[in-house]
């Protein structure tokens, strides 16, 4: 078991400066420290570890298997420390409370700003540090201790975390205006296999979601332009470069201002569950279960 004494911030921080540039120098140059320090400290690292963290060669140093694993944890408890002098900060300055929230994209542009409102109303001496990631990103945050409570999709996976249903999320198909199947009322995904696609970046769970879809159907997504946020899709939609798969509630304020047209999608995926999360509820804070008291309308479901 290594002496967890070993390690120090100081040392961490700079092994991943040393990480980033590539250099021992240029690392201790950022942190601002002599290059003979810093090699000691990486040295004094690399024993209490009992193995190389660092190759080294004429070019530089780059991290060995070992490091990179080193490299990842050293960067969260960088985060980690960072986010402790803020809320010390937060508290010094007379906030009482706060809690780290992390939401996807679909979150954020439904239940999640109205919950906020409301919450803050009967807490105000509360900070809600909010995040709007990936659904992938947001299970991380939570499982990590980045976030205490998490929204994302219900097709990522999520073990680790208790989890229960805060939103039913209707995705709908968003055409231009003049469209040829705008005035439909429904439309089966099969008939817009072929069209071009606006669609986020790979990684979306509302990506994959339509994705698989697309597979079940012996096709492939034709994605014409990848965008980073909803408000994007619909701007490029109503330019008629493509069309997309949106949730309604996002879709829905852009319908008017950029004349798109908005056709329900008659599938069972259509129908998308959006999940809270959490590592314990147990052990959830008392604003951090208000939040969440909040965000599901009630009390968090009992565990069968």
């Amino acid at each position: 078991m290594i002496n967890l004494n070993r390690f120090d911030l100081v040392s961490l921080r700079l092994y991943a400066a040393v990480v980033e540039t590539g250099s021992l120098t240029a690392g201790a140059a950022r942190f601002g420290i002599s290059l003979a320090a810093a090699s000691r400290r990486v040295l004094e690292l690399e024993e209490g570890v009992g193995t190389r963290l660092l190759d080294r060669s004429k070019k530089g140093v780059a991290p060995t298997d070992a490091g990179h694993t080193l490299y990842r944890h050293s960067l969260r408890l960088a985060a980690d420390l960072e986010g402790l002098a803020l809320a010390m900060d937060d508290y010094g300055r007379g906030v009482a409370s706060q809690v780290r929230l992390w939401v996807n994209t679909s979150a954020v542009n439904g239940l999640v700003p109205e919950a906020l409102c409301s919450y803050l109303a009967e807490h105000p001496d509360t900070k809600i540090d909010l995040e709007e990631a990936l659904s992938d990103a947001v299970v991380r945050a939570v499982l990590t201790g980045s976030a205490d409570l998490g929204i994302f999709s219900d097709n990522i996976p999520a073990a680790g975390l208790e989890t229960t249903v805060c939103n039913v999320d209707e995705l709908v198909l968003l055409l231009p205006r003049h469209h040829a199947l705008a005035r439909r009322k429904r439309v089966r995904f099969a008939e817009v296999i072929g069209h071009d696609f606006i669609g986020l970046e790979r990684s979306a769970s509302l990506v994959r979601l339509v994705g698989s879809a697309a597979e079940n159907l012996g096709a492939s997504l034709k994605v014409r332009v990848q965008v980073r946020s909803f408000d994007a899709m619909c701007r490029m939609i109503a330019a008629g470069i493509g069309i997309g798969v949106l949730p309604r509630t996002a879709a829905l304020p852009h319908v008017h201002s950029m004349q798109l047209a908005e056709v329900r999608l008659d599938e069972t995926w259509a129908t998308r569950r959006l999940l809270l999360g959490c590592r314990r509820v147990a052990s959830l804070s008392r604003p951090a279960r208000a939040l969440a008291e909040v965000l599901l309308g009630g009390p968090w479901p009992a565990r069968d």
